[in-house]
């Protein structure tokens, strides 16, 4: 199985650590990020793995180098130009591409006691994206019908509502955060040619255009515990977790 991991960013939130170092080098738990993401898609049976690169990139390299994992994984080299989640996506297509199984992107600052399994298990028949999301407090969600599929976007905090479907209603929404996990059928690669996605894009204005055509869900647990790691104050909890996690 394949999957994807996203260690491109220049995390500017969690400096000064990252201005020697990419973010997916520091550590949690006396470990890299990237390396509690790899064993944690390793462990859930993902045998081909993709990470992207661009901030201090041979960090990275080296590193991935020097420690074997026990599965394959290649470098999807945004050095010269970041391409977002989107565009990183598209760029890693010689990788992603080929067969009908859905390979998993994972964002390497999240931490969490997800059941990776238990979300691909969830990925309903002809989905084009599957997204983790929950009930986590923020500013920004994604609106999704009584089915969970996926309608559209809002700030709370301004009010905006992004969605292809003029006049929805955020108020009649189910109304859930984005976890920065999902699961992509290969047939993304014919829909962002479809649509005219091209460069670099975030991959979440491809969904909320490509939502009225394409089905894109959204899958909740029951229970999850999840941090994303953009800020310093964020580490102890990923600390946390990971501890609970060992």
């Amino acid at each position: 199985m394949k999957a994807m991991v996203f260690a491109a960013g220049l995390g500017t939130r969690l400096r000064p650590i990252t201005d020697t170092m990419p973010k997916a080098l520091v550590p949690v738990c006396g470990k890299p990020l990237l390396y509690h993401t790899i064993r944690k898609l390793r462990d859930a049976g993902y045998d081909e793995i993709v990470v992207n690169i661009h901030h201090f990139p041979e960090q990275i390299r080296k590193y991935l180098a020097d420690n074997d994992f026990g599965v394959k994984i290649d470098i999807s080299d945004e050095s010269s130009a970041l391409l977002e989640t989107g565009g990183g996506i598209l760029h890693a297509r010689q990788f992603l591409a080929g067969g009908t199984e859905p390979f998993l992107v994972h964002n390497v600052d999240i931490v969490s006691d997800l059941d990776i399994p238990w979300l691909r298990a969830q990925t309903p028949p002809g989905a084009l994206a599957t997204l983790l999301v929950s009930e986590r407090q923020t500013r920004r969600y994604l609106l999704f019908d009584d089915d969970m599929r996926l309608s559209g976007w809002t700030d709370i905090s301004t009010g905006e509502v992004r969605s292809p479907y003029p006049g929805l209603d955020a108020s009649r929404c189910r109304r859930l955060a984005f976890g920065g996990i999902h699961s992509i059928s290969p047939a993304i690669f014919g829909a962002f040619d479809a649509l005219g996605f091209t460069g670099r894009f975030p991959i979440m204005d491809f969904y909320l255009r490509a939502c009225a055509r394409y089905p894109i869900y959204g899958v909740s647990p029951s229970s999850l515990t999840l941090v994303d790691v953009g800020k310093l104050d964020t580490l102890p909890e990923a600390e946390r977790i990971c501890n609970s996690l060992l």
